[in-house]
């Protein structure tokens, strides 16, 4: 889809398009379907960045609670979302060994346990290896920096999703 045939759609239209760049948090969508025409897509994705700030940090949190645990049960019962499911498979999430398994499942209940919300990466931009260490070392953040990082972290998720629905022009 273009960004013109975007900007030509009603809202509902608009929002089950651009809805899934953010994971399970359709009201990003919505509340940017309500601000167009967008000129480029470098400005529909810094509209969608922009309402997420402007959220607060209950909203924000409840963005990063919506996210799957990496290599979790949902993965396992085949529940992801189309586009989790293939950025977890591009990192062989989809193949752990059992072991590798074991490790997920208990960095990722240490994870929550810690902050109260799943552990968040880019998955595209990084490798099962780069995972692994990435939250063995964020698991010693303050709540606060968490949850800059994975704000960080869903905002590149949402870039590279953004691309894969919409043309750049």
């Amino acid at each position: 889809m273009t960004l013109a045939q975007l900007n030509a759609l009603d809202n509902d239209a608009f929002t089950a398009v651009v809805g899934p760049v953010f994971e399970a948090s359709p009201w990003i969508a919505r509340a940017a379907a309500e601000r167009r025409p967008y000129a480029s897509l470098d400005a529909l994705f810094a509209e969608l960045v922009g309402i997420v700030h402007a959220a607060g940090k209950a909203r924000q949190t409840e963005l990063i609670a919506a996210h799957p645990d990496l290599a979790g049960r949902l993965a396992r019962d085949g529940r992801l979302t189309p586009a989790s499911t293939a950025e977890q498979a591009s990192a062989a999430l989809d193949t752990l060994s059992a072991d590798e398994r074991a490790t997920f499942d208990e960095l990722n209940a240490a994870y929550r346990t810690r902050f109260g919300f799943p552990f968040v990466i880019c998955v595209r931009e990084n490798t099962k290896a780069s995972i692994l260490a990435a939250m063995q070392w964020r698991v010693g953040n303050s709540r606060d920096e968490e949850i800059d990082v994975a704000l960080r972290e869903i905002e590149a998720i949402a870039r590279l999703r953004l691309a894969d629905a919409v043309e750049r022009a």
